[in-house]
Order: structure tokens, then C-alpha cells, then sequence
């Protein structure tokens, strides 16, 4: 007999399910080699900035938590040296 299975669809509890496969998100300063995130380079900066202007959080960038700190701080240096905008409507 089938166990119940609350999804609502026919198959077997005990089936395996075809997911999706989720890459791995790596830090690319690590993987890179990078020590010293520059405030005065924007293109750069603007990789860790969405459109509005807003830093992306380390769960969407893959950044480690030591790198995400220094890119947080480097955007508020170039922000209030106004190399970078605080807020933008469309920013890229």
C-alpha cells in the first residue's frame, strides 16, 4: 500500500525525485586572491550593487562573511566620496 504523500501528486513516497542541481556558490575573492578590495574602482563595486543601488547580500553574491564585510565597507567609502550613488534608478 502507498504511504500518504501530502504534495497531492501520484508518486511513491519513496521514489527519488529528479531536483534541480544547486551550484555551489564560492567566494570569488578567495578562489582569486584578492586581499584588497579597492573603493576607488566602481566597475568592480558595482558587481555587489543591484539596480536600485542597494549592497546584495552574501546569500545571492556567494561572498564569504570576512570579503562581504570589506566589499560593505569599500561601497560606503565610494558612496560618501560620491564615486558611487546612494540610490539609482537604474544604476547598470
Amino acid at each position: 500500500m502507498a504511504t500518504y504523500n501530502p504534495t497531492g501528486n501520484n508518486a511513491l513516497m519513496n521514489e527519488p525525485v529528479n531536483k534541480p542541481e544547486i551550484r555551489k556558490k564560492y567566494c570569488r575573492f578567495k578562489k582569486m586572491g584578492i586581499r584588497y578590495i579597492d573603493y576607488k574602482d566602481a566597475n568592480f563595486l558595482l558587481k555587489f550593487v543591484n539596480d536600485q543601488g542597494k549592497i546584495l547580500p552574501r546569500r545571492l553574491t556567494g561572498t564569504s562573511l570576512k570579503y562581504q564585510r570589506r566589499v560593505a565597507q569599500a561601497i560606503k567609502r565610494a558612496r560618501h566620496l560620491s564615486i558611487l550613488p546612494y540610490v539609482a534608478d537604474e544604476l547598470k
